[in-house]
């Protein structure tokens, strides 16, 4: 895989864009993780990405660029555990945890130049973010969200 830099800065910045989009949402409605945080786990997510994927090419031995990509939701998987917590009987954090995790795959997407996957993720994301939250007020008459933290 050769890239050039353009190539290179174009997918960062990308990455960075469509992990705000989302980070927005979150933003938007006070969330601990918001548009930085969203934004650095999809650029972070990317560059490894593009690392694993280009940087040790030409190297000798083994080489496997998946175990750079599966360390990758390991470490968002460490880091989504620390945005869940108990609040008595609540259970606070779950869509922002999903959400990074999700980030991170749209970083990781961008990074292996699945520029559609990536956007259409994206998209699908806000839709579930915005969309879902209205349909499911019904079903939570009178509760606070629990699971949007």
């Amino acid at each position: 895989m050769n890239i050039d830099a353009l190539t290179i800065f174009y997918q960062l910045i990308l990455a960075t864009f469509l992990g705000a989009l989302v980070g927005f949402e979150r933003e938007v409605h006070g969330k601990a993780a918001g548009l930085r945080t969203y934004s650095l786990v999809a650029l972070g997510s990317c560059l490894f990405t593009i690392v694993s994927a280009a940087g040790f090419l030409g190297v000798s031995g083994a080489y496997d660029p998946s175990r750079v990509a599966s360390q990758i939701v390991v470490g968002i998987g460490f880091i989504g555990g620390g945005i869940i917590f108990l609040r008595g009987d609540d259970v606070q954090g779950l869509t922002t945890a999903a959400g990074i995790w999700l980030s991170a795959a749209v970083g990781m997407a961008v990074g292996v130049q699945m520029y559609w996957v990536a956007l259409f993720a994206s998209f699908l994301s806000l839709f579930i973010l915005w969309g879902l939250k209205f349909a499911e007020r019904p079903f939570h008459k009178g509760e606070k969200d629990k699971n949007d933290s």
